[in-house]
């Protein structure tokens, strides 16, 4: 993905997507995901704000929605060079598609990439307290990820 993002002059994505894939192996790891959903959620994580630089190219920003409508298919893309059977591809490009949507969640992997990309992004966007307690209360559901999210943000 370092790669891949080459002439994207935004380093912040780079920065972003390393910190989240760390704290989805961390949650993940301690969560004991079986190992084919550790590596899918790994994967994931690392990939899933790829459509971020085309996405503020052609629509000038990267709001959530769009990541997720344009998201999949570049996974599919870059990840059709490696072996990986198609199921795992397939699972990788639907946590891409979904990680900004927080209803429906069907699986321990989409749960832990939410929760990792928003322990990124509340550190990143200086989020309120409060808007902070409210998504614990909502959206987080492994042990793991709410014990990282009070000692992160002190609740």
């Amino acid at each position: 993905m370092i790669l891949y993002t080459q002439g994207n002059k935004i380093k912040h994505d780079v920065a972003h997507f390393l910190k989240v894939h760390q704290y989805a192996r961390l949650i993940g790891k301690l969560e004991h995901l079986e190992k084919r959903e550790q590596e899918i959620l790994e994967v994931a994580a690392i990939v899933h704000d790829i459509a971020c630089p085309m996405c503020r190219e052609k629509y000038g920003n990267s709001a959530g929605y769009l990541q997720e409508q344009e998201g999949p298919a570049l996974v599919k893309d870059f990840l059709k060079n490696y072996s990986l059977d198609k199921a795992f591809i397939e699972r990788v490009a639907y946590l891409v598609g979904h990680h900004h949507t927080y209803k429906d969640v069907d699986g321990l992997d989409y749960q832990i990439l939410l929760e990792a990309d928003f322990l990124v992004n509340g550190d990143e966007s200086n989020l309120t307290k409060e808007a902070i307690e409210k998504m614990k209360k909502n959206v987080f559901k492994t042990k793991t990820g709410i014990e990282l999210l009070n000692h992160i943000f002190e609740l």
